[in-house]
């Protein structure tokens, strides 16, 4: 978990709320638990918001 919130740059209790929730896939090994590489990319792949294009002037609004 700990890895898993490094590399989001989140702490671990964020880690922890998306497990309970059961927001990303994790594989529980008895009492430890472990989140696959291609899971923690699916995360921010589906969460990843593409930027808007303005069509607004360069040079602002007049006052």
């Amino acid at each position: 978990m700990e890895e898993a919130a490094q590399r989001l740059g989140t702490g671990v209790r964020f880690i922890r709320r998306l497990i309970q929730e059961r927001r990303i896939r994790y594989v529980k090994l008895g009492k430890p638990v472990r989140i696959p590489e291609s899971a923690l990319a699916a995360y921010v792949e589906e969460r990843t918001v593409d930027p808007v294009r303005s069509n607004r002037s360069r040079y602002g609004r007049a006052a």
